[in-house]
């Protein structure tokens, strides 16, 4: 997860904000949203490995951490619910 500096986020807060107003309604809005953030990201690179490197690592660390949060004690109540797979 990125723990950015606080005034990085206090100077980024107010788009997560307004995104946050708007209901996603579907998976292909979500996609779209990611997807327009991440080409505003490389629109202000330079064309390169490191820039399209930078972006695939930092979904992958968002995948990550939804997984690490969310995903896996989601999945521990599951096991407790159901059972464990043999």
């Amino acid at each position: 997860m990125p723990y950015i500096k606080v005034e990085d986020r206090a100077r980024l807060e107010h788009l997560v904000r307004e995104m946050c107003l708007t209901e996603i309604k579907t998976a292909g809005e979500l996609n779209y949203l990611l997807t327009r953030l991440v080409h505003s990201f490389l629109d202000q690179k330079p064309e390169s490995y490191q820039a399209y490197n930078d972006v695939i690592g930092a979904l992958e660390g968002a995948k990550l951490e939804l997984y690490r949060r969310h995903v896996s004690s989601y999945e521990e109540n599951k096991m407790k619910q159901n059972g464990d797979v043999p």
